[in-house]
């Protein structure tokens, strides 16, 4: 060590390489993982109930076209529906 440098102690060495090695939040850009992650599976929830409700709307337009009972409709696509979400929700990772 040369006169006039100061010795870097242990606690400032390792608060240097974790603020140089670590990116800062802001820096990156992107949100906390926690929020990713809620923002990712309410997405994926919503895209599938759109699906949901978009079969349910095919496939009511069609039975009715074929003068099928109002029951039997509801019947079929309550089921139709129940089964898609059942699957849907058994299908995602926990």
């Amino acid at each position: 060590m040369s006169t006039g440098q100061i010795a870097d102690t242990p606690a400032r060495q390792q608060s240097a390489d974790s603020a140089s090695t670590r990116p800062r939040r802001e820096a990156r850009g992107s949100p906390p993982s926690s929020w990713s992650g809620w923002h990712e599976r309410t997405s994926t929830r919503l895209l599938a109930m759109v699906g949901i409700v978009g079969l349910a709307t095919i496939l009511s337009a069609v039975l009715v076209s074929q003068n099928v009972d109002g029951w039997v409709v509801g019947l079929i696509v309550g089921l139709m529906s129940a089964t898609v979400a059942a699957r849907l929700w058994s299908s995602r990772p926990a």
